[in-house]
């Protein structure tokens, strides 16, 4: 098969073509058979005397587009990956160091560990493409580069200059590739190979080497021992520390492969990297992340739990009810898609300031360069403020974002129903009351569908696509086709009071209010959240939800369920902050934090007085163990019940939805990661410890039985 991978030709002036073209596959990638072909086709190249210089191409539509995830995933030994690593390297060294001129056109995207290719060759030329990309990608995978790229691209371009494209795995445009100094060409598409090998020709016969291998080599902007490299390295650590809070090591590994690889030569710094990269592909981190944010959210992105057999429907003129800030903000999500929208709210002014939300975003785009005043304009010109339901007429779709009331809900669905064609979706933003009830005051309840969008909603990517028992099919997928074109990914969630992201995340927020009515001090609540990877505190989320409307929707979800609703502590503590402290969270400057005009928040003085804090504070990972394993446990009652279908939409959910730690997968993930039958037994002694809350499901509880896991790898 190797020999139907990479073409290789040599041509009359003697520039040996290897052509990586892999059979059945759109994208060129790299896995085990791929660098087989590629190793036999460079020391074939070395080899063959009519060979006098070498050019590296594509076949395909694009370069390469990296390193076969599959492969990554199946990755178990430490020391095959070693060996396998070092061959890498070891061959392209061969290839820069043979004498032969070896240039790259790089006709599209190259990426990962197919720009590692391209920076073993002596010139670079990269074709103008519209979506093309060029980089080292790896660290947002919780990988890092395993051929060379940790040690070619700092010698290239300087330590600083290398940093952030290694550390944040940042992609560039060709042109923006050429500034950087990646490539050394940027030409019309389709004349890349005619442009590399005008350069080869020039060089045919001499004897070509990279810059690091030439006498007397100085790594540009200053080695690493010296007050450059010493503030760059200073920063970086502390930067990456207080970023990744110590729980993803790839960005570490990356730094210490640049800090040890270049106080040393180019082939020792080469060992270094193997070492680490091992490292970090084997660690359950890059497992976790490769798993769900490529593999999971592929799948959820094509749409894999869409109804089969019905026809896609584009809706182009939709109506959203409520001009608040979520309203607004969907109506932004539409425009700047391109869609007609209808923004409807009680008063012409209500209506007007909802649009004037998308003025505002806009403008910031036109102030940074990212887009021009027409471009505004004709975005603002989709949205139609109105206070008329008449206006709704020919949508094929109409949201209500109103208060979380049924009445008031209730009230519009019938009012929008009465101008909407038979075929129209009505669905709600609705976060926590269910479909069903909802879908009551409809006249066509098949029609209903609960699409519940994230604030804010210019930034947030997912959308709950909430089914009840009535809803049918076809209006699933054309609800599932709408999401995917306003470029937001949608997970289906069956219809249940909270649903799923709002059920599971919640329990993050009740568990940090449950553990300080306990007496655990608020700091070590907090950091807990923050060092376990989450991006806020429980108590500080608290205060940005607000502390009113959670006790608004307390006392609603205690009269919908009666004698079947479960106090917590945590409902005490939310009463007293909002009726016995009068402090209702962020939007009034004062809750668990204060929020002074200036400077930045600081913890309410009288919190120790209101919640006295035990005179012996639990570990600070027993904290991080009950703010994180609470989460998963109750993703798994979600499964149990039918709440969501699958652990691949609960994980993306997460990640999406409420930013839950990437580095631990999802709170499925997180179950794979710590082993089914140990997480288990964990739970069953923080029930123990801390309440029946922490009970493992019997689904879990059957799984540790029988040995069955979640996810294969």
């Amino acid at each position: 098969m190797s020999t139907d991978i990479f073409h290789y030709s040599v041509d009359s002036d003697g520039i040996a073509t290897l052509a990586f073209d892999y059979p059945g596959r759109s994208m060129n990638v790299l896995n085990r058979d791929s660098l087989r072909a590629f190793y036999a086709a460079v020391r074939r190249a070395i080899e063959d005397p009519a060979a006098k210089a070498i050019l590296l191409a594509s076949d395909k539509e694009d370069f390469i587009a990296g390193a076969d995830l599959d492969m990554v995933m199946a990755l178990t030994d430490a020391t095959e990956l070693q060996a396998s690593t070092l061959e890498l390297h070891g061959v392209l060294r061969s290839l820069e160091t043979c004498g032969k001129p070896a240039a790259a056109a790089i006709n599209g995207t190259a990426l990962g560990g197919g720009f590692e290719l391209c920076l073993a060759c002596h010139h670079r030329v990269a074709g103008e493409r519209p979506r093309a990309l060029i980089g080292l990608p790896e660290v947002t995978l919780g990988l890092l580069p395993g051929g060379g790229g940790t040690q070619r691209l700092p010698r290239l371009i300087g330590i600083r200059a290398a940093l952030p494209l290694l550390m944040e795995g940042r992609k560039l445009s060709p042109a923006e590739a050429l500034k950087a100094g990646l490539v050394h060409q940027v030409v019309a598409s389709g004349s890349e190979r005619q442009t590399a090998r005008a350069w080869l020709l020039e060089r045919i016969g001499q004897v070509t080497v990279q810059p690091w291998d030439t006498k007397g080599f100085k790594l540009p902007g200053g080695p690493v021992q010296s007050p450059a490299g010493f503030e760059t390295f200073y920063a970086g650590n502390a930067m990456t520390l207080a970023k990744t809070g110590g729980n993803y090591p790839a960005p570490h590994c990356i730094l210490s492969c640049v800090y040890e690889g270049l106080q040393t030569d180019f082939d020792t710094g080469c060992r270094t990297e193997a070492a680490y990269f091992v490292a970090a592909a084997l660690s359950p981190q890059a497992k976790a992340m490769v798993r769900t944010l490529f593999f999971h959210m592929n799948r959820v992105n094509t749409l894999a739990r869409r109804p089969t057999g019905v026809p896609a429907r584009k809706i182009s003129r939709v109506g959203v009810l409520g001009a608040g800030m979520m309203g607004a903000g969907i109506a932004y999500a539409h425009a700047i898609t391109g869609i007609d929208t209808v923004l409807l709210d009680a008063t012409p002014e209500a209506a007007q300031n909802g649009k004037d939300y998308t003025r505002r975003l806009l403008d910031k785009r036109v102030a940074s360069g990212r887009m021009t005043e027409a471009q505004r304009d004709a975005v603002l010109a989709r949205i139609q403020p109105t206070t008329q339901y008449a206006d709704l007429a020919g949508c094929g779709l109409v949201i209500e974002a109103v208060f979380e009331d049924r009445t008031v809900k209730a009230d519009v669905t019938r009012k929008a129903e009465a101008v909407l064609a038979p075929d129209a979706i009505f669905a709600s933003n609705t976060s926590t009351l269910p479909i069903a009830g909802l879908a009551a005051a409809s006249a066509r309840p098949e029609r209903f569908i609960g699409l519940h969008f994230f604030s804010p909603v210019d930034k947030m990517p997912l959308v709950e696509v909430i089914v009840s028992q009535q809803t049918s099919p076809e209006t699933l997928a054309h609800a599932m086709d709408h999401v995917k074109a306003l470029r937001k990914t949608p997970i289906v969630v069956n219809d249940q009071r909270g649903f799923y992201t709002s059920r599971v995340f919640s329990t993050y927020v009740r568990e940090g209010l449950i553990m300080l009515a306990e007496g655990v001090a608020p700091a070590l609540i907090d950091n807990a959240g923050r060092l376990a990877g989450m991006p806020v505190g429980p108590l500080a989320l608290a205060d940005e939800i607000a502390l009113d409307l959670a006790d608004r929707v307390n006392r609603q979800t205690a009269a919908d369920l009666g004698d079947a609703y479960v106090r917590t502590p945590a409902e005490e503590v939310t009463e007293r902050m909002v009726h016995q402290y009068q402090r209702i969270g962020k939007k009034a400057g004062a809750g668990f934090y204060d929020y002074p005009s200036e400077g930045g928040k600081r913890p309410w003085s009288g919190l120790a007085q209101a919640f006295a804090p035990l005179s012996r504070q639990p570990a600070l990972e027993t904290v991080i163990r009950r703010l994180m394993y609470i989460q998963s446990i109750e993703t798994v009652r979600c499964l149990q019940e039918g709440v969501i279908d699958s652990g691949c939409d609960a994980d993306v959910g997460a990640l999406l939805g409420w930013a839950f730690p990437v580095c631990r997968g999802g709170p499925i993930g997180q179950i794979q990661q710590v082993g089914v039958a140990e997480f288990t037994h964990a739970c069953r002694t923080l029930a123990a410890a801390h309440g029946v809350r922490f009970t493992p499901p019997e689904l879990l509880e059957d799984m540790a039985r029988t040995g069955e896991t979640f996810y294969h790898a």
